[in-house]
């Protein structure tokens, strides 16, 4: 059963599924699908081009879907396209693609939390939470199941690596890589997220090569380069792979 309140505008071009509601005064254009059980709250504005999964929730005053932010876009038809489970809180702004990738996405089961700006082109990965207020510039990557702090601004092309943790209002320039934590002001490595890593069944000696690998790339005086070296001397397995693979894809150069 689809439940919309009266007060909705919804045009007649939207693909809407099963048990989808549509709370009072809130705005669906054409060019937008919706994916069953998801509920949409009041006041809310999707715009044409966004795609959205089953059995999200989007609340009050959100925005999705608008424009680039971009002068280099002229008006091209581009996409937002977000997973299923995915939460969208108060008052959230997401813009479509560029050219450059034709597409914004957000992964399945991710949380965004109020006032959290996903700028265009941003890839979101799956199980990612961004706390109140995270403001990302355009090309933002962010991995699966990391998580950034409050009031915190991401720099355009940054890469934060997957199932890192970034503190609130610290600013991101840099990329952040994975498993680790991101503090301080410049930001900087600050240990390995065992916290995060723990609560995701990583195993003591999974933890343990983490940290040596990190070890070897932050405080064994070596530079980054040299660092990668000794790591691929040693036995490969997929956590130092990850690492490895990240830092040596890095176009922004990670934090000290």
């Amino acid at each position: 059963m689809i439940d919309i309140h009266p007060t909705a505008i919804i045009d007649s071009d939207v693909q809407i599924g099963e048990d989808v509601m549509i709370g009072p005064f809130s705005v669906v254009q054409k060019d937008v699908i919706i994916g069953n059980g998801t509920f949409i709250g009041s006041h809310v504005l999707i715009h044409s081009g966004t795609r959205l999964g089953k059995k999200c929730r989007v609340f009050k005053g959100a925005v999705i879907g608008t424009d680039p932010q971009d002068l280099k876009f002229t008006g091209e038809r581009t996409t937002i396209e977000i997973g299923d489970n995915t939460v969208i809180r108060e008052f959230c702004t997401l813009n479509r693609g560029t050219t450059h990738r034709m597409k914004t996405e957000i992964g399945s089961n991710c949380l965004l939390m109020a006032y959290v700006h996903v700028a265009h082109d941003c890839l979101i990965g799956d199980n990612v939470i961004l706390a109140n207020a995270v403001n990302m510039a355009g090309h933002v990557t962010i991995e699966p199941f990391a998580a950034i702090g409050g009031m915190t601004p991401i720099h355009q092309f940054v890469k934060v690596g997957r199932n890192s943790f970034v503190g609130g209002g610290l600013r991101v320039s840099k990329d952040v890589p994975p498993f680790i934590l991101a503090a301080g002001d410049p930001l900087k490595y600050a240990g390995i997220n065992r916290v995060g890593l723990t609560r995701r069944g990583f195993s003591d000696e999974a933890l343990k090569e983490i940290r040596g690998a990190y070890k070897l790339i932050y405080r064994s005086g070596l530079n980054v380069s040299q660092a990668l070296e000794k790591l691929k001397s040693q036995n490969s397995t997929p956590k130092l792979e990850t690492i490895i693979q990240f830092i040596e894809s890095s176009e922004r150069g990670i934090i000290k």
